[in-house]
């Protein structure tokens, strides 16, 4: 089922951990009439689209409070209380993030100050279709709830009846979530990059989907919004030794599977026999799943890829750069300490991928396609802005002048000279 590849070189390591070849860029012909018609034509553009790509006639594109309300009534009890319990984890991790405010003097008479102020304006696009994704709501409205974010847009496809899944509904209330609208897809994007009469615009997007909705948001970042980061299909990576459960591991690699046919599934191990028993407990457990026929296709494309000792399977593992990796592991303690390009490790047997999909408290929305070796998973920090300050006084003028001087001297800007000199003699220094 998984193509095994033994002790391979590392000149051939750069092969085995490329993603499937997917230039987004190619969409940019499809989604750019799209942000060209919302553009002209506004909230009625945004209807046609609706029409055309989720089948849905909308009167109204922003959800009416009575279906916000009703949305409550209709979700079960034990669903619900499990938004609750995952609403209270990542909030808890996510305010312990908070950024403290830093003073420095760095020589006398010149103090340096930094301080973190919210986004103002932010847009969330959460998927719906087959697998509406409330938990989304809840790692993008959090953290964006904690910063401060005085506005909070929402966008999600309606059902052809012209409904937003309760779940995502309540899950949007628990984050104080108002302004949300039945609009998918890259309309979506293109609504809250531009602003529409209805949709405000927005100045970042953050959220999943699919290639166009990728699309969409790479268009808008070129020149009207910022987006939270590049991203690809979903991907894990389950390191494993002899002390592995074969049944466990097996799970998390089909619970990244069914995503799509195009989520990347990489088995990283240290044990031949352990390997074997992986793949028994794969056949088995794939012929109980739904979506049997997704995950199918995406383990055809998977790797698994056997080292005779740790070290190169950690190698190995920071080249890949896993959007979610698993250390299920005898010392995963040490060996986490070993990963540096990850986007979110789970350590241990019993810490499986879906709990920091979930509820744990962790965020899900993390880099994908090795985009961990440059950028980090979705934080509070990503919801605010960082400002500096500084402060001069006449005893810093007195310190700094000459250095200052003498470096726009050296790079031949006499202005930025002149303006610390005529300071310095002003002060008769």
């Amino acid at each position: 089922m998984m193509k095994v590849i033994s002790n391979p070189n590392q000149s051939e390591w750069s092969a085995l951990i490329r993603r499937p070849v997917f230039d987004v860029t190619e969409l940019f012909e499809v989604v750019r009439p799209i942000f060209d018609a919302i553009e002209e034509n506004g909230d009625e553009a945004l209807k046609e689209l609706e029409q055309k790509f989720d089948k849905v006639s909308l009167q109204y594109l922003r959800a009416e409070t009575e279906e916000i309300v009703e949305a409550e009534k209709l979700l079960d009890a034990n669903l619900k209380e499990a938004i609750d319990i995952a609403y209270n984890n990542i909030y808890a991790f996510h305010q312990a993030q908070k950024f403290e405010p830093i003073k420095v003097q760095t020589m006398p008479g010149v103090n340096c100050m930094q301080k973190a102020v919210p986004i103002e304006k932010v847009g969330l696009y959460i998927p719906g279709g087959t697998a509406p994704l409330f938990s989304t709501v809840l790692m993008l409205g959090i953290p964006a709830k904690i910063a401060g974010c005085k506005q909070v847009v929402l966008c999600t496809p309606p059902s052809r009846e012209g409904k937003i899944n309760p779940a995502i509904l309540y899950a949007a209330k628990c984050c104080g979530i108002t302004e949300i609208f039945k609009i998918g897809g890259a309309q979506a994007v293109a609504a809250m990059a531009l602003g529409t009469a209805s949709v405000p615009k927005v100045d970042k997007i953050f959220g999943p989907g699919n290639q166009y909705v990728m699309a969409a948001k790479q268009w808008a970042a070129l020149s009207h919004v910022a987006i939270d980061m590049p991203a690809g299909p979903s991907e894990v990576e389950v390191l494993v030794d002899g002390t592995c459960v074969p049944a466990f591991v097996a799970a998390d690699l089909l619970s990244q599977a069914e995503h799509g046919p195009d989520s990347q599934v990489m088995l990283v191990a240290t044990n031949n026999d352990v390997v074997h028993l992986i793949e028994k407990e794969l056949e088995r457990q794939l012929e109980e799943l739904p979506r049997k026929d997704i995950a199918q296709k995406a383990l055809q494309n998977s790797r698994c890829v056997v080292f005779d000792n740790m070290d190169n399977a950690i190698a190995f593992t920071n080249e890949y750069a896993p959007e979610h990796l698993i250390l299920a592991v005898d010392n995963y303690n040490e060996v986490a300490q070993k990963i540096t390009h990850a986007g979110s490790v789970f350590l241990g047997n019993y810490s499986c991928e879906s709990a920091g999909d979930y509820a744990s408290g962790t965020n899900h929305t993390l880099p994908t396609k090795a985009w961990a070796k440059a950028y980090s998973g979705l934080c509070l920090d990503s919801f605010v802005r960082k400002i500096t300050f500084q402060e001069i006084t006449e005893e810093g003028i007195k310190h700094l002048a000459p250095v200052v001087e003498t470096m726009a001297e050296a790079e031949c800007l006499d202005a930025h000279k002149n303006a610390m000199t005529i300071r310095r003699k002003s002060l008769n220094l």
